[in-house]
């Protein structure tokens, strides 16, 4: 007694998602499922129609996202942890990160100046809070390190 579900009913689910934000194929098709369930060939085949015609694409999708998520000040360490929680695969990931040439150790340092102005860190409980802070917004050791001139 399994419901049946038309093509035109999940495409048009699918695009009212994408309409929304961008979404990776992995992502669409979890929500989909939540919705169409019982039709994972029907969702996969509409998905995979909406890859074909450029309405759907991870690579898009991450380079925008590491776009708007460096804007915001997060770092690449955690917009990679994001991407790949959204089902975006490695491969395209680095790809996206490649295509973005950011220069990071530029960006570590403008999230830092904004959050604790200009001044360098008066002493080592102030550095090690100020690399707390950078490390929970995505920047690496050698990041964090280079922006604080040290160690």
């Amino acid at each position: 007694m399994g419901e049946t579900f038309e093509p035109v009913d999940v495409r048009r689910a699918a695009m009212d998602l994408l309409a929304r934000r961008e979404h990776a194929k992995g992502e669409l098709a979890t929500k989909l499922a939540g919705r169409f369930k019982g039709a994972p060939e029907l969702i996969e085949s509409v998905i995979n129609q909406l890859e074909s015609e450029g309405l759907q694409s991870d690579t898009r999708l991450a380079g925008a996202y590491i776009r708007s998520r460096s804007g915001r000040g997060h770092g690449p360490i955690k917009i990679r942890l994001e991407l790949r929680n959204r089902g975006v695969t490695d491969d395209i990931i680095s790809l996206a990160f490649e295509e973005c040439a950011l220069d990071w150790s530029v960006k570590v340092q403008e999230v830092c100046v904004k959050r604790f102005g200009p001044a360098a860190p008066a002493n080592a409980k102030e550095r090690a809070r100020r690399s707390r802070f950078l490390q929970q917004r995505g920047f690496s050791f050698e990041q964090i390190s280079d922006t604080m001139g040290g160690p």
